[in-house]
């Protein structure tokens, strides 16, 4: 922890947090800034709060740069304008501190002001502004609590005209005890999701965008995204459906009277579309309002059940008992008790088909989220305790007017009968009724399996029934006319589909999505002209039930990756009721309409394949992200146990790239055998002081991985920071990699500039061949005539005081200028540079010089690369060398092999001219090319040899040129061979030569290499194995 000299302060002039402007104020001006002000003091008996007064020098018992635990160190908005009052960072604490007025100075009136916590009672107060003095103040938005903001608003919209026209029905054709089935069988579902919304509610802070929101920040953009569309296009068409259903009943109403509009419906587009335009502006007029008026149809809902209740015990008279009602009766309670299927939807899931949608509308509340006063406590408690309530009025419903009105009814007076009269069947028949005729004609107007209208006839007063009816119906469309803008507004801002950010707009202090409510409005008024909602309700329902099954799914899964930020508050939920909640609903929207569930799955495909492709650029900590995760670790440790086989061996590479912008060739071609196939790894070396180093790594890597995805290149990016070269290879080469997922391939550029390079840098060049061979890696050296180093052409586009790579064409380490690290954002942005490998070689020719036995990687990694579309059409040729008397026996032979590999290599050439002595003046240009680097020590013995070379070990001795004549002129004769055969080959693979550690000084191999590659035209992949077979032709 830092510390510094405690400045003489008495506790009267400490207020505030220390803050780094505070001391850095205390080490340059000899004192604090703070001055005495009125109401500051340390006084201990006054209570104290995190980040309060009393945090001064005694709170520690001295001075210290560290803070203590605060809010809005953890919020991620503050008020415009507001300096940023977080903690200080690692560096501060932990390396010596700098004056930075910008960053670090505070005013001294802030350190006044903050007590690091929210102000009681404003929730908003981060989000909005944190009341500076002077400040306009921005109007307080409307905020409602847990009873009127969600309680209230779901249990209006799970009521509707089900209850009052079908709950009846369904209780004479099921019976009570199955209709309570019914019931209870649709609330276990809801029920499920309400804990599955409670969990996610609480687990972090909900903004606006009710189920879109939940759903997206749980499992990301891409199922997020599609169902916050056609969810917020489902509750637009609800307006429609709910409007008309209120349109069909004043009809009706019209109709008994003789007092039609127009004609039947065309009255219904008449009255819908007033009806909607009235409801608009109601919602237009601001929350507040509409929050009256949904209070206003709880009210008259609420009325509508007294009157029934206080209908079901008042004595029936003689019209009543005429259409089945004769109050509480235990005979007709039993007889209803048991089902009485009747007409073609009589069965148990058809009737569960029918009645599920009353069920439903459980997401009012969660849909308003952004005006909650607290969504985290308002709609887990709102939610639960409307599916509570609501579910209590069915089970009575259905309870009371089954045992009150029997199923069969004629409504005429006439058919009183004396009790125990001969020939009278049924139930009514002790009661003085007999409706024996109608019952078996099933003729009967009345009764509860008949008459949709049996509560406004139970009821005392039948008009209140047919305004619960009305208030039923308008909260609905009402609540659905509020969510579909919230959802889509939230929806809109996230900018996850194209051309609907013109609806993202709010308008006033809450908000308001007046242009997400006037294309609302214009959906709505769309089908409430079609009048005939019979075919689009279904897929309605199922798009509810959808979100059902993902908002389900997503409590699920969060909870079963185990993520340590899956901690929600509300505990009473279970991670496999809510898969079976899931599974339910999936279920259910089959059972419902099947082809409706199919429309629904398409249309949530169709979306969540769009945003798939573009790949928003969002990160919302996401389920999936943790799931991923999850699979890669589970398979990783599992990949542990598994051993080793030859038929498995995939090349892993680590490539050293140094920044993989700068050689993307080499970046290219490893990505292209690599790609769904095994581990490539880029690597760079920052050489240079670690404290120079170390910011530009943390700033650079997200950048070069950005770049790399930006390139279609599976691979991932690490960097190391070492004082040379070879060290920070050698770090790479033992510390790369997790379990199996190691590298055993060393890719990494051809060093043209060794002849002109520092000595030290063509000597550490070739000790990380060395290395890696120690460190039985296989090794591939990548040639191309014009180089791999781009750097100097990116140079000016990325930062004019860049300086090119220090080892340009080794692929490895970098060094910037001080102080100009090139921002990460920028590396990823780039212009690409175009590459060979990404280009189609056409019908050109692969060539592979398979001249000493390395295991088979010559062969496996050109294989490798003509599985690709882009080389698919190249034909392949393998080169051996051979003695001019056995040519065929040893083609024969070398063809059989390749075939037992099955490789498909068919086309095989042996040089017999490989053992020619090559042309002088190829001998002659090899000789100049090693002159510079000769001792010319006379053949002098090894200990003066030995004396002449001290500190420049890369010198070639006589002895040295000699002993290793022959080798170096095979490279030079090989040379010759590749320029006859392969001129025009889209790419050459050949195996290099092997210099011994301590016997071939580096600037000979250097030199062989050379030779060996020089004047060629297509790209020259050097590739040596580690000598154990990576191929094999046994299937076990």
């Amino acid at each position: 922890m830092a510390e510094l000299p405690i400045p003489d302060l008495s506790p009267a002039r400490c207020s505030g947090r220390f803050t780094i402007s505070t001391l850095l104020g205390m080490e340059e001006g000899g004192r604090g800034p703070y001055t005495p002000t009125e109401g500051s003091s340390c006084d201990s008996s006054q209570p104290t709060q995190l980040s309060s007064s009393t945090l001064c020098t005694r709170t520690f018992g001295y001075n210290t740069v560290d803070v203590v635990p605060a809010y809005e160190h953890y919020a991620n908005s503050k008020g415009v304008g507001d300096p940023r009052k977080g903690r200080p960072s690692l560096a501060d604490l932990h390396s010596i501190l700098k004056p930075d007025p910008g960053r670090l100075r505070t005013p001294v009136s802030d350190l006044h002001q903050s007590n690091g916590l929210p102000e009681a009672g404003s929730e908003a107060g981060l989000e909005e502004a944190e009341g500076e003095p002077g400040r306009d103040s921005v109007p307080e938005p409307v905020r409602f609590g847990w009873v009127k903001g969600v309680m209230i608003r779901c249990m209006l919209n799970i009521w509707g005209v089900i209850l009052y026209l079908r709950l009846p029905w369904i209780t004479a054709q099921a019976g009570i005890a199955l209709t309570w089935v019914i019931i209870l069988m649709s609330v276990t579902v809801t029920t499920i999701t309400g804990l599955s919304i409670s969990a996610i509610s609480t687990n972090g802070k909900v903004k606006s965008g009710g189920t879109y929101f939940l759903i997206s920040r749980s499992l990301g953009p891409e199922l997020g995204g599609s169902i916050g569309l056609i969810f917020a296009f489902a509750n637009a068409v609800a307006v429609a459906m709910h409007t008309v259903g209120f349109a069909e009943t004043v009809r009706d109403l019209l109709q008994e009277h003789n007092s039609l509009i127009v004609d039947p419906t065309n009255d219904i587009r008449i009255i819908g579309v007033i009806t909607v335009t009235v409801l608009l502006g109601i919602s237009l007029a601001g929350m507040e309002w509409e929050a009256k008026a949904q209070i206003l149809f709880f009210l008259v809902i609420l009325v509508s059940f007294i009157n029934y209740l206080v209908g079901t015990v008042i004595p029936a008279t003689a019209e009543k008992q005429a259409k089945g009602f004769f109050s509480y009766r235990a005979d007709i309670f039993a007889q209803n008790f048991v089902p009485n299927w009747r007409g073609p939807e009589g069965s148990f899931f058809g009737l569960f088909s029918i009645f599920f949608p009353s069920a439903t509308g459980i997401l009012a509340g969660a849909n308003i989220s952004g005006d909650l006063k607290d969504p985290a406590v308002a709609i887990p408690k709102g939610t639960l305790m409307a599916i509570f309530w609501t579910t209590v009025s069915y089970l009575v419903l259905s309870a009371t007017i089954g045992a009150c009105v029997v199923r069969d009814a004629s409504g005429s007076l006439n058919d009183s009968v004396a009790v125990g009269s001969p020939g009278c069947e049924g139930l009514a028949c002790s009661f003085g009724w007999n409706f024996t005729a109608c019952a078996q004609q099933q003729s009967c107007r009345y009764g509860l399996s008949n008459y949709y209208q049996s509560m406004s006839m139970v009821s005392g007063f039948g008009p209140l029934i047919t305004a619960g009816i009305f208030g039923a119906t308008l909260s609905s469309a009402l609540a659905c006319l509020v969510s579909a803008p919230k959802v889509f507004q939230c929806l809109c801002k996230d900018q996850l589909y194209p051309l609907i950010g013109f609806f993202g707009k709010g308008y006033g202090r809450n908000s308001e999505p007046i242009r997400g409510y006037m294309l609302t409005y214009v959906i709505a008024i769309g089908f409430i002209l079609i009048a005939e909602l019979n075919a689009i309700a279904p897929i309605i329902s199922n798009f509810f039930l959808c979100s059902y099954a993902l908002i389900n799914f997503s409590c699920f899964h969060a909870s079963i990756t185990n993520s340590p930020g899956w901690r929600p508050s509300f505990r009473y939920y279970s991670k496999w009721a809510a898969l079976f909640g899931a599974a339910v609903s999936v279920v259910i929207m089959f059972l419902l309409t099947w082809w409706a569930a199919l429309i629904a799955f398409g249309i949530v495909i169709f979306l969540l394949g769009y945003v798939l492709y573009k790949k928003p650029d969002v990160n919302w900590g996401s389920s999936m992200q943790a799931s991923s995760y999850n699979m890669a670790l589970n398979y990783s440790v599992g990949l542990s146990e598994v051993d080793e086989h030859i038929k498995n061996y995939r090349p892993q590479c680590l490539v050293l790239t140094g920044p993989p912008n700068f050689r993307p060739a080499l970046v290219d071609f490893v990505g292209t055998f690599t790609k769904n196939l095994s581990l490539m790894l880029c690597g760079n070396v920052l050489i240079g002081p670690r404290k120079q180093k170390m910011p530009e790594s943390r700033l650079m890597a997200d950048g070069h991985t950005k770049w790399l995805m930006k390139r279609k290149i599976k691979a991932f990016y690490t960097d190391v920071v070492a004082e040379d070269l070879r060290s920070g290879v050698q770090m790479l080469i033992q510390a790369a990699g997790l379990g199996k997922m190691r590298p055993n391939i060393l890719v990494l550029g051809y060093k043209r500039n060794w002849r002109t390079a520092p000595p030290q840098s063509l000597e550490d060049y070739v000790g990380i061949l060395h290395d890696a061979f120690d460190f039985k890696y296989g090794v591939c050296l990548m040639r191309m005539k014009e180089g791999l180093n781009v750097s100097r052409v990116l140079q000016a586009h990325v930062n004019p005081t860049f300086e090119a790579a220090e080892h340009p064409e080794n692929g490895t380490g970098s060094r910037a200028a001080p102080d100009t690290a090139v921002d990460s954002t920028t590396v990823a942005s780039e212009q690409q540079a175009s590459t060979i490998f990404q280009s189609k070689q056409g019908k050109k020719t692969i060539d592979i010089y398979w001249l000493f036995d390395d295991g088979g990687l010559t062969l496996l990694i050109p294989y490798l690369l003509g599985r690709k579309k882009r080389w698919g059409k190249c034909k392949i040729r393998v080169f051996v060398g051979g003695q001019i008397n056995r040519m065929d026996e040893e083609r024969k032979a070398i063809v059989s092999l390749l075939s037992k590999f099955r490789l498909g290599f068919h086309e095989v050439h042996i040089l017999p001219d490989i053992n020619q002595k090559p042309r002088p003046e190829h001998i002659k240009r090899f000789d100049e090319l090693i002159a510079p680097f000769r001792l010319n020590d006379g053949f002098k013995d090894e200990a003066t040899v030995n004396e002449m070379r001290q500190g420049c070990p890369w010198k070639i001795s006589d002895e040295e040129v000699d002993k290793n004549r022959a080798k170096s002129l095979r490279q030079v004769r090989l040379n010759e061979i590749l320029l006859d055969y392969s001129r025009d080959a889209a790419l050459i693979a050949i195996t290099p030569p092997i210099g011994r550690k301590g016997r071939c000084p580096s600037s000979l191999y250097m030199a062989w290499l050379e030779t060996l590659s020089q004047d060629l035209r297509p790209p020259i992949i050097l590739t040596r194995g580690n000598q154990e077979n990576v191929l094999t032709f046994y299937c076990q």
